[in-house]
């Protein structure tokens, strides 16, 4: 037995949706507590299922979580292991950012390698590139990777693609490493700018986090800290989809526009109206005729994210003509389209390009999620399509998603979470 969702389609999204924090900024700062023995306070933490399996990783390291509403203390007084728990480590990738700050606060550490959504090759091996950079010995096997301190001090390193983990992962190691550390080609997302301001607070001294090269001057007396979580773009992201897709009106309180260039952009152009408020921002799409191909290629950030590649394929369903979607930073994720087919969809691929020929209506039937933003993408489909939508797997959606199906219905939409046979 599992969680399904159940939509009754079409619907039309129109109310308020508050945006919680991002997880992809809450678990790179959880892990970050390692590196000292003082509390770090995390406010605006999200409770979604990957914050929850990082906090039972670190409760098994020794680190005394405590949760108050959204408020979290983190304090790694005594960290009585260096072995970061094999089962839980396969559930999520995030789970390998605790390798750096253990190894450079015990000396030593061992993690196998990481899971997370089955969405293509995510390799660590810029992350041990950079390790071993910073002076650790890296013993490679098959299943895990142990890493030693020999001779930590600051460098210079260039990753040779653009990596959002292997950049927050090297910032916090060398934060705790005495000397100058010089990243180049590192990733830009608001997520890697709220750590390094997190890293600051608690006395490492970083230039240029959310540029190209960051500067960090580490140091080995890292205290305690208190960070509000930033909202999560990608949550925002998606609901602005879905009033588009559905024609309709949604307020997103908190989400931050600037967060969102690429996307709104996008949807400007097919006729919605977005105003940016001093709480969040509105996007009205009632307005909106037909709507326009796009031709969407996903890159790091500002450019267009990976993670709205999915729910944006909807739209290109519902477009006169041909759209296509072009996925440079995981080409194998489209594992959404073949259940997008199934609702009707006219989608043409050839990984690492989806060729979407529209508009065609979608029809409700059971489809099942494989990953945390296709599973968001079906949940959109739904929203449009004649009939029942199930969407089963609903496990994935609540690794990122908090409470969509309570914020969905709020806004007017025929949607709820069932047990079912259906799925795992």
């Amino acid at each position: 037995m599992s969680d399904v969702l159940a939509l009754e389609g079409p619907s039309t999204l129109d109310g308020e949706i508050p945006i919680a924090g991002a997880k992809n900024a809450a678990l790179p700062c959880m892990a970050a507590a390692l590196l000292t023995p003082d509390p770090v306070e995390l406010e605006n933490v999200p409770p979604v299922q990957d914050v929850f399996t990082l906090r039972e990783l670190l409760a098994g390291l020794g680190v005394d979580v405590r949760v108050d509403g959204d408020r979290w203390t983190l304090q790694a007084e005594r960290v009585t292991s260096t072995a970061v728990p094999p089962d839980l480590t396969r559930r999520m990738r995030a789970s390998f950012l605790t390798l750096g700050p253990l190894g450079v606060r015990c000396g030593s550490a061992e993690v196998v390698y990481p899971g997370g959504c089955a969405i293509g090759e995510r390799p660590v091996d810029l992350h041990l590139a950079g390790l071993e950079a910073l002076g650790f010995e890296v013993d490679q096997a098959a299943a895990r990777v142990r890493i030693r301190a020999r001779r930590l001090r600051g460098t210079v390193f260039e990753f040779a693609k653009v990596t959002v983990t292997g950049t927050e992962h090297l910032m916090m190691t060398a934060a705790a490493i005495p000397g100058t550390t010089v990243l180049r080609n590192c990733a830009r997302e608001p997520e890697v700018v709220q750590l390094a301001e997190l890293l600051c607070s608690m006395g490492a001294d970083i230039e240029g986090a959310g540029t190209p090269q960051v500067v960090i001057r580490g140091t080995t007396a890292l205290r305690g800290a208190a960070v509000r979580v930033i909202p999560d773009r990608i949550e925002a992201g998606t609901y602005a989809v879905a009033a588009v897709l559905t024609r309709g009106r949604v307020v997103l309180r908190a989400a931050r526009a600037a967060h969102l260039t690429a996307l709104l952009e996008l949807l400007q152009a097919q006729g919605a109206v977005v105003e940016t408020t001093a709480d969040g921002l509105i996007v009205d799409a009632r307005g909106v005729g037909d709507f326009r191909p796009l031709r969407v290629t996903t890159e790091p950030y500002p450019g267009f994210p990976t993670d709205l590649q999915a729910q944006v394929m909807v739209l290109m369903t519902q477009a006169p003509g041909v759209s296509e979607a072009v996925e440079t930073i995981f080409p194998d994720r489209f594992n959404h389209v073949a259940e997008l087919q199934r609702m009707g969809a006219h989608i043409e691929l050839a990984k690492p390009m989806a060729r979407v020929y529209g508009p065609t209506p979608l029809r409700g039937t059971v489809v099942a999620a494989s990953d945390l933003r296709a599973s968001a993408g079906l949940v959109l489909a739904g929203l449009i399509a004649r009939g029942t939508t199930v969407v089963t797997n609903v496990y994935h959606l609540d690794r990122g998603y908090v409470r969509m199906e309570e914020k969905l219905r709020q806004a007017g939409v025929s949607i709820r979470r069932m047990r079912s046979d259906h799925g795992p």
